[in-house]
């Protein structure tokens, strides 16, 4: 099969396209026919080495954890899946080496679920690491109705997912995001922030009480405002600080594969009450050209590689 491959530590130069043999399936991992892939900023970190210790990685690597696709081959305990059927799935194992910028991908089933007919494999490729990034960082958070809450990289792919689910639980929301991004913003339902000098003071005047909750899905100096932001009782939760935790007694998330909470985030976007961006996509054998674009950090929703 035709995959990106890296064989080295390093930047994008490492990438090459090449052939590598059809990922074989365990009793409970289904195989794959690649549609679409999501890649995000963690792919490349762990190309670069900057994980090294928390991630292993076994090269050469074929990078990339989103999936949308078709069931080419079922495990012998699979009952959940047939051959033929349209998944999504956050495909994340213990060790990275067979990713899902390629033909085919293993897919372990408790991180697989079914598409809705509604969905392209498009935004179904970028759902999977974003949409539970954001659920999961709400429900940590304990997001719930008539709060305030203020999101850190609010345009991104995880943080504009952020702030449609918090808007959806009742509460009031503030986004951070430099100026381009403010009218997508208020698409979305939030009250948007300018990224930079004054932030702190902008976002105060905007809840002068303080805010219930600050998440963080930027990182960098987004939590350096939080003694001045966060109201008495409040909670802090970053998928890039670990001050969050150390400093503010909050919550540092690393997010997990959930097939349940996948599928009910793929339904509400069938149902058109999740809107999924797709900043572009590419073909596989422009993959590394796609990194590129994510690497340089201004990209709005998500980048996605079709197969």
């Amino acid at each position: 099969m035709k995959a990106l491959v890296y064989s080295d530590f390093g930047g994008n130069d490492r990438f090459e396209i090449t052939e590598r043999e059809k990922p074989h399936n365990g009793p409970d991992t289904l195989v794959v026919r690649v549609v679409a892939a999501g890649i995000n900023p963690v792919d490349y970190k762990i190309r670069e080495g900057y994980l090294r210790g928390v991630i292993d990685t076994r090269l050469p690597a074929i990078p990339g954890w989103d999936v949308a696709g078709v069931v080419e081959q079922t495990g012998l305990d699979t009952p959940e899946f047939a051959v033929g059927d349209a998944v999504l799935a956050y495909a994340r194992a213990d060790v990275v080496e067979h990713g899902s910028i390629a033909e085919f991908v293993p897919v372990p089933v408790r991180t697989a679920a079914h598409k809705p007919d509604g969905l392209s494999f498009e935004q179904a490729a970028a759902l999977p690491l974003t949409g539970l990034t954001a659920l999961q960082a709400l429900e940590r958070a304990g997001v719930h109705e008539g709060q305030t809450v203020l999101i850190h990289g609010a345009a991104g792919g995880v943080g504009s997912i952020g702030v449609q689910l918090a808007v959806r639980r009742g509460a009031r929301v503030v986004g951070t995001a430099s100026e381009r991004n403010h009218d997508y913003l208020r698409e979305l339902g939030a009250e948007p922030v300018r990224y930079g000098d004054g932030l702190a003071d902008a976002a105060r005047a905007l809840a002068p009480e303080g805010f219930d909750v600050i998440v963080d899905f930027a990182g960098g100096a987004s939590l350096d405002s939080t003694p001045a932001l966060l109201a008495d009782g409040g909670t802090v939760v970053s998928i890039a600080d670990p001050r969050a935790r150390t400093e503010f007694g909050g919550h540092y998330l690393w997010v997990r594969p959930d097939a349940a909470q996948l599928a009910e985030l793929a339904q509400l976007a069938a149902d058109g009450d999740l809107r999924v961006e797709i900043a572009a996509t590419y073909p596989l054998d422009e993959a590394a050209a796609a990194y590129a674009a994510l690497e340089e950090g201004h990209t709005r929703g998500k980048i996605v590689v079709t197969v």
